[in-house]
């Protein structure tokens, strides 16, 4: 796929690893300068190095999505490093342990809400102020297959992505009309650490999840970041509040 994100900023929240971090690259080969975003400090600036050494710009924050100050201030230090914000990529996320809903604690529901949701407004909150005093701009959130079908064992999970889905539908509506273009990926089983750790890293665990998907395989996160690179171009101009599912057909 051939997009050019040439003068653009991009910014990518979960840049250290898996999605994350192959959007990030994605960005920036495609001409973007990029701010690498994550609680993971290491593992953001690990992506920095992949992106300098091909000759690309992007800085590392550090940002723990849950936090106001700390989200309002990445997107204040993207704007110091590089004065503008084109392209946003709100993919930070966490898993829940497979478990029935009557066996998860109120503390992994207030955790899983403040990451995977409230994360998301938070950043959104941030970003299109600084999309519209720049004339525009595109957000992408991370969804999942989760958010539009209902998975056994996964109800806070669950929730948390239909929410994204929900907020994200409905943020495109605020703001269609005045340039930021907004819409989520949906993305299905990805062979990421988050992956790794819900299969148990075993090749039972992998076999396992494998058999939900009709093409037989896991997707790489380059082919989620090949849709994010899509929705976040000019190639969709006309692609508003969709949450589009990449998923190998696994909730067909």
């Amino acid at each position: 796929m051939s997009v050019n994100f040439a003068n653009k900023v991009a910014f990518v929240t979960g840049a250290s690893s898996g999605i994350g971090r192959a959007t990030a690259l994605a960005f920036a080969r495609a001409g973007a300068s990029v701010a690498a975003v994550d609680i993971d400090e290491e593992g953001a600036a690990e992506t920095v190095r992949q992106i300098e050494k091909s000759g690309g710009a992007a800085i590392a924050l550090t940002c723990d999505v849950t936090s106001e100050a700390a989200v309002s201030g990445a997107v204040r230090a993207t704007l110091d490093s590089f004065g503008r914000l084109d392209a946003a990529f709100n993919n930070a996320g966490i898993e829940q342990p497979v478990a029935p809903l009557a066996e998860i604690g109120a503390t992994d529901l207030d955790r899983l809400i403040a990451v995977n949701l409230k994360g998301v407004f938070l950043c959104m909150q941030s970003q299109v102020p600084a999309m519209l005093a720049g004339g525009g701009g595109t957000i992408v959130n991370t969804a999942s297959g989760a958010g539009v079908v209902g998975i056994a064992g996964q109800a806070v999970y669950c929730a948390t992505k239909f929410g994204v889905v929900g907020m994200t539908k409905a943020a495109a509506l605020d703001y269609a009309a005045l340039g930021v273009r907004i819409n989520a990926v949906c993305p299905g089983i990805i062979q990421t650490p988050m992956m790794d750790r819900f299969t148990g890293g075993t090749d039972e665990g992998r076999a396992r999840v494998v058999a939900q998907e009709p093409i037989g395989r896991m997707g790489s996160p380059e082919e989620i970041a090949d849709a994010v690179l899509w929705l976040s171009s000019d190639a969709s101009s006309f692609v508003v509040g969709h949450a589009m599912v990449v998923d190998g057909g696994q909730t067909v």
